[in-house]
């Protein structure tokens, strides 16, 4: 598997996906700052809600910690952007999100087609043979045949 097959797994998996009615990424991070839900309203008119491959690797980088506020359709929405700019270098990673799973984050994942978690798996795999992710690999590895299979 090459980085390319596992990109073009991710685009294929989460093409169609929009953010509807989900957290965005700059309400997330008025969410993060404790703001008002005014203020959260006012912000998320900034959010990409239709096409996650127009996030820009400085705003996904800037609001890593969305990863954590997001709910299921805005982890939907933005968990493909995050996978694609952190293989390519532009962003940190997000495998703290996808392997450190309690019950909420669970939540935020539940609504992955097969095909999506079919995809994030690919991910992983990827991430098991890349040696800058050997602290990692245990995490990866439980979390793939625990969590992950079960979902493909």
């Amino acid at each position: 598997m090459t980085k390319n097959d596992v990109i073009n797994s991710i685009k294929i998996a989460f093409s169609n996906v929009s953010l509807g009615n989900g957290v965005g990424l700059w309400q997330t991070q008025a969410m993060d700052n404790y703001e008002s839900v005014e203020i959260q309203k006012q912000i998320r008119v900034k959010d990409i809600k239709d096409d996650w491959s127009l996030l820009s690797s400085e705003e996904l980088q800037i609001c890593q910690s969305s990863l954590s506020f997001f709910d299921a359709a805005g982890m939907k929405f933005h968990l493909p952007a995050y996978i694609v700019r952190s293989m390519t270098g532009e962003v940190d990673n997000p495998i703290f999100h996808l392997t450190n799973l309690n019950e909420h984050a669970k939540s935020k994942l539940a609504t992955l087609s097969s095909e999506q978690a079919g995809a994030v798996v690919y991910y992983l795999e990827w991430c098991l043979v890349i040696t800058m992710y050997w602290r990692d690999w245990a995490d990866i590895q439980k979390l793939i045949d625990c969590y992950w299979v079960t979902r493909i």
